[in-house]
């Protein structure tokens, strides 16, 4: 199990209710399932977000290959508008 800090980013900070917070998780997929117990909102936000992992994209990878080692970052960015 890794320790890390999970990091959101607009709509995701807003609906965490937190900038980040400490996790202790496996996996990605681990991750997002923790994170998103009882709080509907951001389960709603973290299905249409990317993620980086240490600065690195995830993008089409499953999130269940994606494993953590201890003092990993994870950023939660929703879809932005505009360009």
């Amino acid at each position: 199990m890794a320790k890390g800090m999970i990091r959101y980013w607009a709509a995701a900070k807003d609906a965490a209710g937190v900038a980040e917070e400490p996790f202790e998780a496996v996996t990605l997929a681990e991750l997002m399932t923790n994170v998103t117990l009882g709080r509907d909102e951001l389960a709603r936000v973290v299905r249409r977000s990317s993620f980086l992992v240490d600065g690195d994209p995830v993008g089409r990878r499953a999130h269940e290959s994606i494993v953590f080692a201890d003092g990993v970052t994870v950023e939660v960015l929703p879809p932005f508008a505009g360009g």
